[in-house]
């Protein structure tokens, strides 16, 4: 891939919550993984475990966990009364609508993805006291990005969410991922990427363009 088709699967990588129901190639979520492998890792602690849940039951039962915890999670939402402008009300909605059909059709992907990410002490302490070096997560969003990214480039959809962790014991119960021996997690839930055909077209999501959010060499020096 050259640097052409590179930025253009990141600027078109956008969260993808609508798929249809075109096989996903395990051979492709390994290809992508292999990508996440190739992220970016603090002091090369590679923290990241991935679980792929492929298996109709599991993806079922993973599926209703989100939805009650997306549904919980919408309801407690301020909603589009917090807009005072229509367009952004109007964007609000769009979104919305888009979650709240991933949550109700989750266990229908081709292919969900956890990353998980060991609860460990991280940073160091000398006799000046504790040095903040960072969180782990720094360590585990960059594989995740380089899965997303990779997905672009084979023609797989994804999106990033984080919503499951209100039901994150239930979700390691369901799929066996071990906790300490006193029974206090050993992991927790970075990201839940579902994986699959998108059933629209990729584009370039609205974001604030670059220039707005960027301060050179000083804060509050813009380029115009």
């Amino acid at each position: 891939m050259d640097t052409i088709d590179v930025i253009d699967a990141l600027m078109t990588t956008r969260a993808i919550r609508r798929f249809s129901d075109r096989p996903v190639d395990p051979a492709d979520i390994e290809t992508c993984l292999r990508a996440a492998q190739q992220a970016p890792s603090g002091g090369n602690v590679q923290p990241q475990q991935y679980v792929v849940i492929t298996d109709p039951d599991v993806k079922r039962s993973l599926g209703a966990l989100y939805q009650r915890a997306y549904h919980r999670y919408e309801a407690a939402l301020p909603g589009e009364a917090a807009f005072d402008d229509e367009a952004k009300a109007a964007a609000w909605r769009r979104t919305r609508d888009a979650s709240r059909h991933l949550a109700d059709h989750l266990g229908e992907v081709p292919a969900i993805v956890l990353f998980l990410q060991p609860i460990i002490p991280w940073g160091a302490d000398d006799a000046e006291g504790h040095m903040d070096i960072g969180r782990l997560d720094a360590s585990v969003y960059p594989a995740v990005q380089n899965f997303c990214v990779a997905a672009r480039a084979l023609g797989l959809g994804t999106a990033l969410t984080t919503v499951v962790r209100i039901h994150a014991a239930e979700a390691f119960a369901l799929l066996g991922v071990p906790s300490r021996a006193d029974g206090s997690p050993r992991f927790e839930i970075a990201a839940l990427v579902p994986v699959g055909y998108p059933a629209g077209n990729f584009g370039v999501a609205p974001r604030k363009p670059a220039a707005a959010v960027t301060h050179w060499d000083h804060w509050g020096n813009k380029h115009t």
